[in-house]
């Protein structure tokens, strides 16, 4: 199972990591465009953008494991270590309820755009917003996947093996 996990991330990490290559190489060779023969793409600046949008919600399940989001712990850091536990199953409990939620928000927003056209590239915006339900989607199996040794000790064992604590959810 623990190699499944790393896989899964190592995955999540290369998309990520290849829709910002993407972006920079877009947006570099249309600066390079721009100054050298005073031309522009004029896809550049959509495509940036949606790659951008694509990259934020593929991370954020990556940022999840890593403690990346927004932690308030001053509750947590005096409650007893059995409120802990309870405070942060609820916190996870709630976060999927979340999530769940919003990969059905995002579906019914990819649905509702699916006949709708980005201006410079001609996509349909069902594209765009699908980044919406897959990265929620990631999030809840991010979530799942620390979820037990984040409840049980505030803390959970990275793909790689090692130990770190995980502030994300609970310890904020």
């Amino acid at each position: 199972m623990r190699r499944l996990e790393r896989i899964f991330v190592s995955i999540n990490a290369a998309v990520v990591i290849g829709c910002l290559s993407s972006m920079a190489l877009v947006v570099g060779a249309n600066v390079a465009l721009r100054y050298t023969t005073n031309h522009s793409l004029s896809w550049a600046d959509e495509s940036a953008r949606y790659l951008m949008i694509w990259m934020t919600f593929l991370g954020a399940g990556l940022a999840l494991r890593q403690g990346g989001h927004v932690a308030i712990t001053n509750l947590h850091d005096v409650m007893t270590t059995k409120a802990q536990r309870l405070l942060r199953t609820a916190i996870v409990l709630i976060l999927l309820l979340f999530f769940g939620f919003m990969v059905f928000v995002g579906w019914e927003y990819m649905q509702r755009a699916q006949f709708q056209m980005t201006p410079a590239l001609r996509l349909s915006f069902r594209y765009v917003y699908a980044a919406i339900p897959v990265g929620f989607s990631l999030l809840i199996v991010h979530l799942l996947l620390v979820a037990k040794p984040f409840i049980l000790a505030g803390h959970y064992i990275q793909p790689d093996g090692q130990s770190d604590n995980l502030p994300g959810p609970a310890n904020g």
